[in-house]
């Protein structure tokens, strides 16, 4: 089911990506409900709990990336073609609707949630996290050959190489490697206060994403007024 989802996402039908995830998440939570699991097995929780935790992560994630920004080392790292390439009204749609339902949903009820509550269940809490945050990083394989295309200088930054020799092979496995280690903090995120608090943290990171590429950007003077690339200047 997963896999069927990541295709369809990535490859086949990107735009359809809320509908797609909604339906495999609807799936998934009843595979997890037919093998037996409670709605707090699936992480489904501490709603009050998960919630202040997860917007002060959310927060956290804005402090960062308003540092980010600011220091023109690491402002390139923000630029990201498929971000800066959409015009505003596509940019809130991948905001609000294509990151929340096209990958939070899924990614969070199906790998932290029923994913990791059958595995759980059976094999214990090691296990769970083991199995989701490694098959969570595999997921990001697709994911990150568009990103070696779309952000050099992030590109490179994962690969260890200069933009100029961005190695695309070595870009998905740095991917894959610090996203099974993202996996691993929000299992235990999961497991502490519910899915609503890795939820949010992921939105979060993602969302805010699109805002602070179009601010940096517009630092540096490369974004038109209604969306899309202006000519960036690079004074010597």
């Amino acid at each position: 089911m997963l896999t069927a989802a990541n295709l369809l996402n990535n490859k086949v039908a990107p735009r359809l990506g809320p509908l797609t995830s909604t339906l495999a998440t609807a799936a998934l939570v009843a595979m997890a409900r037919r093998s037996g699991l409670s709605w707090q097995e699936i992480g489904f929780e501490d709603g009050r709990r998960g919630a202040v935790a997860g917007g002060a992560l959310a927060a956290g994630v804005a402090a960062v990336y308003t540092v980010g920004i600011l220091s023109p080392r690491t402002r390139p790292f923000f630029r990201d073609e498929r971000a800066l390439s959409l015009s505003r009204a596509r940019v809130l749609e991948e905001a609000l609707l294509q990151v929340p339902l096209g990958t939070v949903l899924l990614e969070e009820v199906g790998f932290r949630g029923a994913l990791y509550g059958m595995v759980r269940r059976r094999r214990g809490t090691a296990a769970a996290t083991a199995v989701s945050s490694t098959l969570f990083g595999l997921w990001h394989i697709l994911p990150a050959i568009d990103m070696a295309r779309a952000n050099p200088a992030l590109g490179a930054l994962t690969a260890g190489e200069s933009p100029g020799h961005l190695d695309t092979a070595r870009v998905v496995a740095g991917s894959v490697v610090s996203t099974a280690a993202a996996g691993v903090l929000f299992c235990e995120l999961r497991r502490r206060r519910g899915l609503l608090t890795p939820a949010m943290l992921h939105l979060a990171t993602n969302s805010l994403g699109y805002l602070f590429a179009r601010i940096a950007a517009k630092r540096e003077g490369g974004i038109s007024g209604e969306g899309g690339l202006a000519p960036v200047r690079h004074e010597k």
